[in-house]
């Protein structure tokens, strides 16, 4: 089976670091400050697509200023306090992968970012394949789905994402591809309830409890 799984707020907990890097971002620029709860709504869209729903009235080359300044802030707070897997995550990705299941990522980030964070922690080639919303269709658009699918050469029922938002959740329903959620994310669970996911966790792990009956099913 493929399972692909969103990066920030599903594997890892770098959702204060994102919040507070747009803040920073905002501030550098004179711009009003986000609140808290509507950065993390963003999370998981592609960084243009993000800011374009902070700020809709701001013009195209302001949007760059702020993304430069954002990935400026995001590295240094990353460098210092570098975000770290959610409880379980490895190791459950581990066993995953040694019984022989196929694993992907379809993110928000840049690829320049996902490749960075995938080296610090030496996770070079670890993941099958990856998808970042530089390189395709932002989410909820289902284009990296799809592609992803292609790339593997199965079907939308052989495959299923695992996310924290609702972007995540529609995505996958637009793809028409089984979907998980995770409750600790930086979208309150009852966000995701409305997508039909096969399964909420609380705990990164019970995707094995799940994974198992899928396979008997």
């Amino acid at each position: 089976m493929l399972y692909i799984f969103d990066w920030d707020g599903t594997l890892s907990d770098s959702t204060n670091t994102i919040v507070t890097s747009m803040q920073r971002a905002a501030t550098d620029l004179g711009w009003q400050c986000p609140e808290r709860d509507a950065v993390r709504n963003i999370i998981g869209l592609g960084l243009p697509e993000a800011i374009r729903v902070l700020y809709p009235e701001v013009e195209t080359q302001d949007i760059e200023r702020l993304r430069a300044r954002y990935s400026e802030h995001f590295l240094a707070i990353d460098q210092v306090e570098p975000a770290q897997f959610y409880p379980r995550v490895l190791e459950s990705l581990d066993v995953l992968r040694t019984q022989g299941h196929q694993l992907a990522v379809a993110t928000g980030k840049s690829r320049r970012g996902l490749d960075r964070v995938l080296a610090r922690l030496g996770l070079d080639g670890y993941f099958h394949a990856s998808r970042c919303a530089d390189e395709t269709a932002s989410k909820p658009d289902p284009l990296m789905l799809a592609e992803l699918l292609s790339q593997f050469g199965v079907k939308a029922s052989e495959a299923v994402m695992v996310g924290d938002t609702e972007y995540d959740m529609d995505m996958a329903r637009r793809a028409d591809m089984p979907r998980i959620g995770v409750s600790y994310g930086a979208h309150a669970v009852e966000r995701l309830h409305p997508y039909d996911p096969a399964l909420c966790m609380d705990c990164f792990s019970e995707i094995l409890t799940w994974q198992s009956g899928a396979i008997g099913a």
